[in-house]
């Protein structure tokens, strides 16, 4: 678990950060951008594509560092992924999800504490498939999140496990040259409660998501990516019944440099949750975040 940092070096870490995190959405850099959880991706939602590979092996691997400021009561959030592709459809990936404790004595050991996530994806379709620029990327993947001990597990005082299975299609639109727009949606089953930060929802749910992003021109033969992605909780968490969750919401900014460097950065504000039950405050919206994606 990460120590929790003091206002001067907090900030001063993060300014050395804030040049280290976009994520791209083009065709020819969104196999290096992971997101949250280490898939190739927006923010926080994965797209179809998988991280780029060969036919007939191993692709590079990506890396990639992501940071949220949780506020006093959450605390910071730290993730630590590594993925890579294989056979030019497939990829796998694992991240380590840490954090730095909150500040309220009363709510912040329900979220403090690391767990490991585990994923995979299979792309069954691929994009303009058959030669029909229709088609979008159709993509099956996975996430498995172990020894989760936050909320409910804290209460229990035993570590959680929680999952999710879904479905996901991406098409990059470049029928309008001088605006690309990358467009994502996609249906999970989870039983997941905001992708485990909050521990576990009490049942297996149907959520969806998804997300647009519009290309824009930026300095120095840079591509400037703004966006915003939209992903359902399950309304209730385990171990707090009167709780509820709203659909997790998040706008980003990525930053492509030119020359087709592997570096991707992203700047993000996520709106996660604030009253979840009376009483119950957890000033998670409005939520600066970041991060920095680095394929081999």
């Amino acid at each position: 678990m990460i120590t929790r940092m003091h206002g001067g070096t907090k900030s001063a870490a993060l300014c050395s950060l804030l040049v280290v995190f976009l994520i791209s959405v083009t065709p020819a850099g969104h196999a290096q951008s992971l997101n949250w959880e280490g898939q190739t991706g927006a923010f926080v939602t994965p797209f179809a594509y998988t991280s780029a590979s060969p036919t007939t092996g191993f692709g590079r691997p990506a890396v990639s560092f992501h940071y949220l400021d949780g506020g006093d009561t959450l605390g910071g959030f730290y993730e630590v992924s590594g993925t890579i592709g294989f056979l030019k459809r497939f990829e796998v990936g694992y991240t380590r999800a840490l954090n730095s404790d909150g500040s309220v004595p009363s709510l912040s050991p329900l979220f403090n504490g690391g767990f490991n996530i585990f994923h995979g994806k299979a792309n069954l379709v691929g994009e303009n498939a058959g030669k029909h620029k229709y088609i979008p990327a159709i993509s099956l993947g996975f996430v498995a999140r172990t020894n989760v001990r936050r909320v409910g597990g804290v209460l229990d005082s035993n570590d959680k496990h929680n999952e999710d299975f879904y479905v996901v299609a991406t098409k990059t639109i470049t029928y309008v040259k001088v605006l690309p727009i990358i467009a994502n949606f996609g249906l999970k089953a989870t039983n997941a409660s905001v992708l485990g930060i909050a521990g576990n929802a009490p049942n297996w749910q149907g959520r969806l998501f998804g997300a647009v992003g519009f290309v824009l021109p930026g300095p120095v033969k840079s591509k400037i990516v703004v966006g915003s992605e939209f992903l359902q909780e399950p309304r209730h968490i385990q171990g707090l019944p009167g709780a509820q969750l709203p659909t997790t919401l998040t706008y980003f900014a990525r930053v492509i440099p030119g020359s087709e460097r592997p570096l991707n950065v992203d700047f993000g504000v996520a709106q996660v949750a604030n009253n979840i039950m009376p009483g119950v405050k957890l000033h998670a919206r409005s939520r600066f975040a970041m991060g920095v994606s680095y394929r081999f």
